[in-house]
């Protein structure tokens, strides 16, 4: 399957709303759900200087950039800003402890596959400036969705 280049994938568009204060503006498509639905293979892009959710995760969590740049900004459990990295293209990541992190695509965005393995099913929080938990992301949950926007 082309990732980059693939218009049978069904994109989930996530914009930003009036409870965020920085620009929101991302897609995300399933590739694969395994193992009961625990383990899912997910591709995100960032349109050009927009953020994802501010979040935390709460699965192991691997990823690759495939296209553009990914600026990961990381926090401490207080909250405070401990540094940001930017990651290029056919950079490799892996998680495996909840981590506190906002991401936001580059000049020209990003798109980055990632792999997931949620044995709760609990897959990231989405969290308020102040640490606040708004959200929890559940696997199940965000298939059924998925489906349900998908269908036809």
């Amino acid at each position: 399957m082309d990732i980059l280049d693939n218009p049978d994938l069904r994109w989930t568009h996530f914009e930003g709303s009036r409870h965020f204060d920085y620009p929101i503006d991302y897609w995300g498509a399933i590739l694969g759900v395994r193992d009961e639905g625990r383990q899912l293979d997910l591709v995100y892009r960032w349109e050009p200087n927009s953020y994802c959710h501010f979040h935390r995760h709460l699965a192991p969590t691997t990823s690759i950039v495939l296209a553009g740049e990914l600026h990961v900004t990381d926090f401490d459990s207080a909250g405070n800003e401990v540094g940001t990295r930017i990651r290029r293209a056919g950079d490799y990541s892996h998680s495996a402890t909840p981590d506190v992190h906002m991401e936001c695509g580059g000049p020209d965005g990003a798109v980055v596959l990632f792999n997931i393995f949620a044995p709760d099913g609990d897959l990231t929080h989405v969290l308020s400036r102040e640490l606040e938990i708004l959200n929890t992301t559940n696997a199940a949950e965000v298939v059924k969705a998925w489906e349900r926007r998908n269908q036809g």
